[in-house]
């Protein structure tokens, strides 16, 4: 077994979000996201799996394929579906874990 602790020297990008992998096998990906208020990620997909998000610290806008934007914050789970676009900016400090399906390189 595997621990992580997820709070544990978290890093923030000056200019850019942060994403730092957790764990990378072929069965999936683990990553942690972090970003400072305003930041954001542009609108992109994950064609090959779906995206599961936990919010675990601050609010963030999430932005599906549908274009609505949701205003979400800790111990919330987002599920987009495989090639769904998606974006998200952060409203205040935000810090989410990301899981991913497969890893088509590994």
């Amino acid at each position: 077994m595997k621990t992580i602790d997820l709070f544990e020297n978290l890093q923030f990008g000056d200019k850019d979000p942060r994403a730092e992998p957790l764990h990378v096998d072929r069965q999936g990906r683990a990553i942690l996201f972090t970003l400072k208020p305003e930041q954001s990620i542009r609108e992109h997909n994950a064609p090959s799996s779906p995206f599961f998000v936990v919010v675990l610290k601050g609010q963030g806008i999430f932005t599906g394929g549908d274009g609505v934007e949701h205003t979400c914050g800790p111990n919330t789970l987002l599920v987009f579906d495989a090639g769904e676009q998606h974006a998200i900016h952060a409203v205040e400090e935000l810090v989410f874990v990301g899981f991913l399906h497969g890893v088509p390189s590994a």
